[in-house]
């Protein structure tokens, strides 16, 4: 298969060629709602393009993309342009029964009309202004771009202007200074129809979720080659992809298909449509039923609409009273604004459950990445399965666990009390470097730890020492000897292999052999497929064993093995060890 597109200036074409024979390797996932699933410069196209073809029964399917609007005739070439399909189509996507070797299509979409934001403030006053707020609206304007020549280079007009290539787009600033900056047509696509007549159901600018729309500019693949050089940023879109966020989690998505409930409480966290209606205080079961598996995209985190002014409760110098450590916070201020929907850092508890009406509990003043890196209001009484994978936020606040009684809940990290937190280490940027040898540029965006250079305000610029002392600490959390992950596992499998048989009060467990201490969706350090007591059983299993395999499971699940808040993983893990012991000792 092989496309060719091009663009006709007083109407909007695409053109796509489909070799028959080819189709029979090709496939696409079904999607209840439609999104931008190529990057475009600028943002929303202004023109349609062809997204795909997918194989079906009797023939195949085309889809494309672009601007609210009817799409006109799909035309098969057969050697002469022949109608196939309704006369309109909104919904951009076709299905061809009668296809032939090498067919080309072509697809008339609406003409562009680029009106700029004012057209806009008329009806969205108080979103255009808090937009013209936003760093967006000084792209094109800033003195820095000025001063590089982006204002006059083509290569950066697409990203820095409204609708540059097209007729009613941005020519120059002498005949088109309504049109300079990123502005709401960016994003939305062409609203100048709509703008002059807003009851034109056919003409409303589309509201899009999808990365793909940031992509357009925050993308190595079509960012000028002197950006790519030295802005970060550029790899935004690659980075994000290439991440955890960029997907949905294949089990919360069977989850979230099986039950609109289920969207609902997985989609809070692991659907990027879902979440933003709660945010918006819908109720995503009902208005995203057919919706739910789009990522955790770029404007679940971001506001592209405005800005937020944050406190930094973690501003100046900070004394971690548990271990003495002193730390100076003095990278955002006291006061920081962002477009972040929430701050970058929180001390107080938060932990969402998924029993929790969500606008009830929503607390928008939490670590932008705790609202969804939390325990989820996980307790040791719970049984019928182990505590969700995201307890980060909880673990690096030392909050949430059961300890002996001579240590108090609520341990916070020397990490946790940076006022960046999550991010001042898995979010570092670096510009790219030619070498040799040559070294990508990172955004950030991939979340992940790339970089120990982060670590050398606190801990020395040697990033070999601070490399070892990362390793060995997670060896001692994770390994046998040092009474870590392994030992308390094992004494758990000990319980249950020999207090079990031999204490008739707990008879009812025996037949669960070495899952007799576990939940009844076993957890992952079992690593079965076996089920573990039922909730009658569960009811067995003592108060101690529970209270160990939860704290157990909450160091095994931050995923870190200490560097979080490593003192307070070594108190969990001891803690379970003494439940366990008080058992086997009775």
């Amino acid at each position: 298969m092989k496309g060719v597109q091009t663009l006709l200036l007083k109407r909007g074409y695409v053109l796509f060629v489909a070799a028959t024979g080819l189709l029979a390797g090709l496939s696409g996932r079904a999607q209840g709602v439609q999104h931008l699933s190529i990057i475009q410069p600028g943002g929303m196209p202004g023109l349609p393009v062809m997204t795909g073809i997918q194989k079906t029964t009797n023939g195949f399917k085309l889809t494309w993309d672009g601007p609210s609007g009817d799409y006109h005739k799909v035309n098969l070439m057969d050697p002469s342009w022949l109608a196939v399909g309704d006369n309109t189509n909104v919904s951009r996507t076709a299905t061809i029964t009668t296809p032939h070797s090498n067919d080309f299509f072509r697809v008339s979409g609406p003409s562009p009309q680029y009106g700029g934001a004012m057209d806009c403030a008329s009806c969205h006053g108080s979103v255009y202004n808090s937009q013209t707020n936003t760093p967006h609206a000084q792209a094109f304007s800033s003195a820095i771009f000025a001063r590089a020549g982006g204002q006059t280079n083509p290569a950066c007009l697409a990203c820095h202007t409204v609708g540059f290539g097209a007729p009613t787009g941005f020519t120059n600033v002498a005949q088109t200074p309504q049109l300079e900056n990123v502005q709401c047509e960016n994003c939305h696509g062409p609203a100048a129809v709509h703008g002059a007549i807003p009851e034109f159901t056919l003409a409303l600018p589309r509201v899009e979720l999808a990365a793909q729309v940031c992509g357009g500019c925050h993308s190595a693949q079509l960012a000028p080659e002197e950006v790519v050089a030295h802005d970060p940023m550029a790899f935004a879109f690659e980075d994000w992809s290439a991440s955890p966020h960029g997907t949905v989690v294949p089990d919360a998505l069977q989850q979230m298909a099986a039950s609109t409930n289920n969207i609902n409480n997985c989609g809070r966290c692991h659907s990027g449509s879902a979440r933003l209606a709660l945010l918006e205080g819908e109720n995503p079961s009902v208005t995203d039923t057919n919706d739910f598996d789009v990522a955790i995209t770029c404007a679940v985190c971001h506001d592209p609409h405005q800005t937020h002014v944050w406190t930094n409760e973690l501003s100046g110098v900070v004394t971690n009273q548990f271990d003495g450590f002193v730390i100076t916070n003095d990278e955002l201020g006291a006061v920081y604004t962002n477009q972040l929907r929430n701050p970058l850092s929180s001390t107080n508890y938060y932990s969402l459950s998924t029993s929790d009406v969500f606008t009830n509990k929503y607390n928008s003043n939490i670590n932008m990445c705790g609202q969804c890196h939390n325990a989820r209001g996980a307790a040791w009484t719970d049984t019928s399965r182990s505590p969700h994978q995201s307890d980060q936020y909880n673990m690096i606040l030392g909050d949430i666990g059961v300890l002996g009684t001579n240590l108090a809940p609520y341990q916070p990290s020397t990490h946790g009390l940076m006022e960046e937190q999550c991010v001042y280490c898995h979010m570092q940027t670096a510009a790219p470097q030619t070498g040799p040898p040559a070294v990508a540029a990172v955004s950030g965006h991939s979340f992940t730890l790339t970089s120990y250079q982060a670590c050398a305000k606190c801990h020395g610029p040697d990033t070999n020492t601070i490399a070892f002392f990362v390793s060995f600490t997670q060896s001692l959390v994770l390994s046998n000897g040092f009474d870590g992950i392994d030992d308390v596992k094992a004494l758990l499998d000990t319980w249950a292999t020999n207090t079990v048989p031999n204490t008739p009060a707990l008879a009812g467990l025996q037949k669960y052999g070495t899952l007799a201490w576990e939940y009844t969706t076993p957890g992952d350090l079992s690593a079965t497929t076996n089920s573990g007591p039922n909730t009658a059983d569960q009811a067995l299993i003592p108060d101690d064993i529970k209270k160990a395999r939860f704290d157990l499971y909450l160091v095994y699940y931050d995923g870190s093995y200490g560097v979080h808040n490593g003192p307070y993983a070594f108190s969990l893990l001891e803690s379970a060890q003494s439940f366990v012991t008080n058992q086997l000792a009775q």
